[in-house]
């Protein structure tokens, strides 16, 4: 999701150009850690080019109020960016299903859209995301009936709404794809192919031909005819994902996800990451990473105009602000009532067996004591990276109501952090037997 790091160490997202900037960039590899001898690739800070340069024209100015709203500002356009999903395709081709299987619900839950073999579609139907509000997954009317004209279908569904478009075929992809596709592309707009119900296609090939069926073969062929009908129609260099609704885990979703990651712009990016079910060890660990790297800025802004002093610490922040953000990474790792209520559901299990093997508090659990009780553990660990704090960014100490307060938060919500995607782990193993070591 998260681009590279710069020639010493400091991250910045994939495409950003490195800023010259050392005090407050040294300085801030210093908060993440990142030239403490045990460093780690969750130790480096990413920061966009418009953020780095925004920081950049607050500190040189010696502005504190600006660079402390600047922050929240930051932080508040990540959590709230608006993120919309077109799913459009051929009728029956299952786009609905996926819609459906991107917000993690099955077709039968509430809420989900409706299925059917015939159009069910008649107008663009938004979809929330049930935790991120921010994310809208569009159930677009079918493609190939005889009102689709790929000449107005774009106008009739108000393109400029969506960010990206899934196109999506359950077997061959025809001129009215490859049409729909080149009209999104000259409107600058982001498309990706989808063939669904792959593991459908696995299962007939598996009966017709028990002796001879290799699952890797039979992918192989699908993705081939696949890129040659593109081809045919005219679509150069196509990108086809292989996928199955019904579990997103298998076949191309991870690849998908990862070229998503490489396109979006960072914070787009960061809310389609969070808003995926949590089906692999794989998304969990991009969801640590994303987390991990927006904690810092949490822990500036936490520490900034509206801190308190803590009873019992020498440090000031923002409890409440802290409590929410606890919240949020838990319902991120599906840690909250209703997402593990769900999962037992969807794995015929009892949830009870899901929650025995958390060892975190769940999301409900989360209270400003406890925020306390966990900075109250954190401040052992705090001194040495508040010292490197001061002595990097000395303007900080009165930015963020002295670098202990910084160091001390920080440390609380990657401990957490840390904590709470074992937990995730352990969730996920368990409901789908999985083996930890994949």
């Amino acid at each position: 999701m998260w681009g590279g790091g710069g020639a010493e160490g400091f991250g910045v997202w994939e495409g950003a150009q490195e800023l010259a900037f050392p005090s407050v960039r040294q300085g801030l590899q210093q908060l993440a850690g990142a030239n403490m001898a045990s460093q780690s690739s969750e130790d480096i800070i990413k920061l966009s080019r418009e953020e780095l340069e925004a920081l950049k024209a607050a500190f040189e100015e010696g502005n504190l109020a600006g660079v402390a709203s600047r922050l929240q500002e930051m932080l508040e356009s990540l959590e709230s960016v608006q993120l919309d999903v077109g799913i459009t395709g051929e009728t029956g081709s299952g786009k609905s299903s996926f819609v459906n299987a991107l917000r993690g619900l099955g077709d039968e839950d509430a809420g989900a859209a409706r299925t059917g073999v015939v159009e069910t579609t008649r107008e663009p139907t938004p979809y929330q995301h049930p935790r991120y509000p921010n994310v809208t997954i569009w159930d677009l009317p079918g493609i190939g009936t005889p009102d689709f004209h790929p000449d107005t279908y774009l106008e009739q569904v108000g393109f400029s709404r969506y960010d990206i478009f899934f196109i999506i075929a359950s077997q061959r992809f025809t001129a009215n794809h490859a049409a729909l596709a080149r009209h999104i592309q000259a409107m600058d707009k982001s498309f990706y192919f989808v063939r669904s119900k792959v593991d459908m296609d696995l299962d007939s090939s598996l009966r017709r031909r028990p002796s001879s069926y290799s699952e890797v073969g039979v992918l192989q062929e699908i993705r081939q005819n696949c890129l040659e009908g593109l081809q045919a129609q005219g679509i150069r260099l196509p990108q086809v994902f292989l996928l199955s609704a019904f579990d997103l885990s298998k076949y191309d979703f991870h690849l998908l996800g990862e070229t998503l990651e490489r396109e979006l712009s960072h914070h787009k990016r960061h809310a389609f990451l969070m808003a995926l079910p949590n089906i692999s060890l794989h998304i969990l660990e991009k969801k640590k990473a994303a987390m991990l790297e927006h904690m810092w800025l949490v822990s500036i802004v936490a520490c900034g105009v509206h801190a308190a002093p803590i009873p019992g610490l020498l440090i000031s922040c923002d409890v409440d602000v802290l409590a929410r953000t606890l919240q949020g990474y838990c319902k991120g790792f599906g840690l909250d009532d209703d997402s593990l209520e769900k999962l037992a559901a969807q794995m015929g299990q009892p949830v009870e067996q899901m929650k025995a093997v958390i060892e975190s508090p769940l999301a409900k659990e989360i209270s400003n004591i406890l925020v306390v009780q966990l900075l109250i553990q954190a401040g052992s660990e705090a001194p040495k990276l508040a010292n490197e704090v001061l002595s990097s960014v000395p303007l900080l100490g009165s930015l963020a109501s002295g670098a202990l307060s910084f160091a001390t938060t920080y440390k609380m919500l990657r401990s957490f952090v840390n904590a709470i995607a074992a937990d995730a782990q352990k969730v996920l193993i368990k409901a789908f037997n999985l083996d930890a070591k994949k």
